[in-house]
């Protein structure tokens, strides 16, 4: 490298668990050996282990990190996703389904439900759920790997992972650990600043060592050791439209199918998780405390697991909101400590993602250009916000009224710019969504339409279409996804056909 008085030499990484090794083994393989990369982590604070849910964006992040996603499919007892099943949100007995992917064979350009609804109004084509892929194929357990030929009817199926968060960091701790990431464990009592600039210096540990560096990333969850107590960034709390500040996790023995999908249903109080994994399922209520005692929602758990626990509740609590700058001189905040947006839409990983990209993109040097900063800081803004808009959305679109939390989310105000969505869509199905947004189509039109709200009419072009020509069309797309997802094998059986079942498992199948 050039002078060593302008490049950052060295980085320091707070924090382990997922953020913070997701952040050492993507920059361990961006920077390479040319950055000094440091991890201090506590010894005291575990990874919470019970089961994470991710989406498809996932895989391009082990792209960047190196990841071998075989190898950290078995040794994370990983199964695949292909959306998210809601149970009784819009309404008791109610259910529909988040895909990922896309409805159809190609991507929309917003014209898909436009057509549909033109049939739907004359009752000459199917449920719109029946043209997705993804959704067809989580109804049937069975999963494939999405084929790099355009023409291929796989080309757009899309899949993401389920897997155990402990081990997860455990196993890009080794990935990072080998390519020369320092780990010192260690209790941070305090942070030395420079009198003058204002950036952090050095840490200094209960051990009485100290970690000096020139870049200092907070991965230390929602205690913000640095972001927060050296930095002083606010929080903005978002309490007022993501009420929930309380889950309870407890794993539990797999009684049923491996099923390819996340389920959420929702409570009186809230919502439970299922995330099935090769070894057991991830449970989880996430709760307000406004509405449900701790004791209601553990009770709530245990009683709708089904098989026997594994481990004793795990009760966590959080404030729902961000960090009024992620990055502030030279200290960036990852994960929670940059802020946190409940597990609905399993956001947590990808959040952590992106901001690791972001901060590759915009990687100082020893100057730590002002514009640079601000210029990370928006956009980490703008996409914590649309992110925030479309988890609003799956409560306020509920016409369940039995108890006081969906009254409330039900009743409440909304942002402008969520409501501003809404009503675009309620009048004539349509979805102005930027580029860069992580939900797009697909998201939107399954929530929208999965929680009863269906446009009054649709876009006055469609009216000169020729509806035996479009009913033609999707009946035969209809019978086109449904054939392509009857050829596919289980999902337990795509595991096992691919070697990516943990070898401790098949041994006792032996």
């Amino acid at each position: 490298m050039e002078r060593n008085d302008r490049w950052i030499g060295r980085v320091v990484i707070v924090g382990g668990g997922t953020a913070g090794w997701m952040t050492a083994a993507a920059l361990s393989q961006s920077l390479g050996r040319h950055v000094a990369l440091t991890l201090v982590e506590s010894d005291m604070i575990a990874t919470i282990g019970v089961g994470e849910a991710t989406i498809p964006p996932i895989r391009a992040f082990h792209d960047l990190a190196g990841i071998n996603e075989a190898e950290f499919i078995r040794e994370t007892f990983a199964t695949f996703k292909l959306g998210i099943e809601f149970r009784d949100w819009s309404r008791p007995n109610t259910r529909y389904f988040h895909p990922f992917g896309y409805y159809g064979t190609q991507k929309d350009l917003g014209y898909f439900l436009q057509y549909w609804l033109r049939l739907a109004e004359r009752g000459r084509v199917a449920d719109f759920s029946e043209f997705s892929l993804c959704a067809l194929a989580a109804r049937h357990n069975v999963m494939a790997e999405a084929s790099p030929d355009p023409n291929h009817p796989l080309h757009l199926f899309s899949s993401a992972y389920h897997f155990d968060a402990s081990l997860y960091a455990r196993y890009l701790k080794s990935v990072s650990v080998a390519r020369g990431v320092t780990h010192t464990l260690g209790d941070i009592v305090d942070a030395d600043k420079d009198p003058v600039s204002g950036l952090v210096t050095a840490l200094r540990l209960k051990s009485g060592e100290t970690v000096e560096g020139d870049l200092f990333i907070d991965c230390s969850g929602l205690r913000g050791v640095l972001i927060d107590k050296a930095m002083g960034s606010p929080y903005e709390d978002w309490s007022k439209w993501l009420p929930m500040n309380r889950a309870v996790a407890m794993p539990c023995e797999g009684r049923m199918p491996l099923a390819p999908f996340t389920l959420s249903t929702a409570r009186a109080f809230g919502w439970q998780w299922r995330i099935p994994l090769q070894h057991r399922v991830g449970n989880g209520i996430v709760y307000s405390s406004d509405f449900a005692s701790d004791d209601e929602a553990a009770d709530t758990l245990v009683a709708n697991l089904e098989g026997k626990a594994l481990a004793s509740p795990n009760r966590i609590r959080f404030t729902t909101g961000r960090r009024q700058t992620a990055w502030a001189k030279n200290v960036v905040a990852i994960g929670l400590s940059s802020g946190f947006l409940e597990p609905l839409e399993s956001t947590s990983i990808y959040l952590i993602q992106s901001s690791i990209q972001r901060l590759i993109k915009h990687f100082p040097d020893k100057t730590f250009a002002a514009v640079n900063i601000e210029a990370y800081n928006r956009a980490a803004a703008a996409e914590i916000e649309t992110v925030r808009d479309f988890l609003i959305l799956h409560y306020h679109a509920t016409e369940r009224d039995e108890s006081e939390l969906w009254n409330y989310v039900r009743t409440m105000p909304i942002p402008d710019s969520l409501a501003h969505r809404i009503a675009l869509f309620r009048e004539r199905g349509q979805l102005n969504l930027a580029a860069e947004e992580l939900f797009q189509s697909t998201s939107w039109l399954s929530v929208l339409m999965g929680q009863g709200i269906r446009p009054r009419t649709y876009m006055p072009t469609m009216a000169f279409q020729d509806d035996n020509l479009l009913a033609e069309g999707y009946a035969r797309l209809e019978r086109h996804l449904k054939a392509t997802v009857a050829r596919l094998p289980d999902h337990l059986a795509f595991l096992r056909a691919g070697g990516l079942i943990h070898p401790s498992l098949l041994a006792a199948a032996n």
